[in-house]
């Protein structure tokens, strides 16, 4: 039974990443179709974060009354549906009210699970649950790509990721009986409590390091990820075409990290996992900043996206260890609401630094978040030692 769960759950990991590159690979024709400005992209991904860190933070709630299988089951189907609205929409206004049921369905499944496996499987899991996102999040792009070589059918790749998703949603229906009998009566011991107040949660010492650990991780990944390209081709004179494949690599990287990170997790401990990933972040960092030939700030980039890859994992893993089986499905949630709104906020920030001094502050930029998760991980892991 618990091979068919985690089946399961690799693919609702598969199925979490599968919506979250859309909208960038289909945006180039949306646009004119749509007749809107090209930065109209930044609002609907914002309505969509915004979504994503209101039900991250109502998910202890949610899971307490409904448990982690309906919920996930739930979650996915009420981002098919959007998908599907996606699918139909004409006009951008309905793509914006679209957006609020697309990042809802999100931010709940993404939480349920997460704080499932930290509590319930190895740490192998993680990082290979983690990896799987990417191999979503990677794939959808090469079915949007089929529907708009077809006479810019975006709908159609809409419709299609819909479809997937509504798959999954079956399944996970089906699947709702492995869940209890998986976990027994412990399923969900943090359920037989009542949850506390978030201004109560906030004061339980080193969970607000936790949280802006979070924030400083996906500022961090999510900037790299945007304007690592443009700073190849601008301050290092790399050609577009390479700097857009090795933009890439910089995802691939993280992927394969985590599938990598999955086989030694266990050996080392999660605390470790977060130091070599941070000590990775910091030498790809360094090949960027000086003042070397092309293929070695090429080289740093992929080494950020490798040093970036044990950290998201490895600190979700650690948070039941850490503080308390009792509280971490509530800390998992607010956790995963503190990073989406490191992923909404600082890239566009970055933008307007950029403007100002120049996309040489890039690696800078990057560093300040690097010493902060150094500073604060350390914080964080230190209180379990207390």
């Amino acid at each position: 039974m618990i091979l068919l769960l985690l089946i399961v759950i690799y693919l609702s990991f598969i199925s979490l990443g599968l919506p979250d590159s859309l909208l960038g690979a289909a945006w180039p024709v949306m646009q004119p179709q749509l007749g809107v400005p090209l930065s109209y992209a930044g609002v609907l991904s914002m309505i969509i974060a915004s979504g994503t860190v209101i039900s991250s933070l109502l998910a202890d709630r949610l899971l307490r009354k409904l448990g982690t299988g309906l919920v996930a089951a739930m979650s996915v189907l009420l981002t098919a549906l959007a998908l599907l609205g996606f699918s139909l929409a004409g006009q951008y206004w309905m793509l914006c009210v679209l957006a609020v049921p697309y990042g809802l369905g999100a931010g709940a499944v993404d939480a349920a699970l997460n704080h499932y496996v930290a509590l319930h499987f190895a740490a192998r899991h993680m990082s290979w649950l983690h990896c799987f996102w990417g191999v979503g999040a990677a794939f959808s792009p090469y079915i949007m790509g089929f529907y708009l070589n077809r006479n810019a059918d975006w709908q159609g790749g809409y419709r299609a990721i819909s479809l997937l998703q509504m798959g999954l949603t079956a399944v996970l229906f089906c699947s709702l009986p492995l869940w209890k009998r998986q976990a027994g009566e412990h399923a969900d011991t943090d359920a037989q409590s009542a949850p506390l107040p978030m201004k109560q949660l906030l004061r339980i010492p080193g969970v607000v390091q936790a949280m802006a650990t979070f924030f400083c991780y996906c500022a961090l990944e999510s900037t790299a990820g945007l304007w690592a390209s443009s700073f190849l081709v601008h301050e290092r004179g790399i050609a577009a075409e390479t700097a857009a494949k090795f933009a890439s690599l910089f995802y691939i990287g993280i992927t394969a990290g985590r599938l990598l990170c999955g086989f030694v997790s266990e050996r080392l401990g999660d605390r470790k996992m977060i130091r070599l990933g941070l000590a990775g972040i910091g030498a790809g960092l360094a090949l960027l900043l000086l003042p070397l030939p092309e293929p070695f700030a090429l080289a740093g980039l992929v080494t950020v996206g490798l040093g970036c890859a044990p950290i998201y994992p490895s600190q979700i893993h650690a948070t039941p260890a850490i503080f308390g089986a009792a509280h971490s499905q509530a800390l998992i949630g607010m956790q995963m609401a503190s990073a989406y709104v490191g992923t909404t906020l600082m890239p566009p920030l970055f933008g307007l630094l950029a403007d100002r001094a120049g996309l040489r502050m890039l690696p800078l930029f990057l560093l300040l978040f690097l010493v902060l998760m150094a500073l604060l991980t350390e914080q964080v892991h230190g209180k379990k030692q207390a």
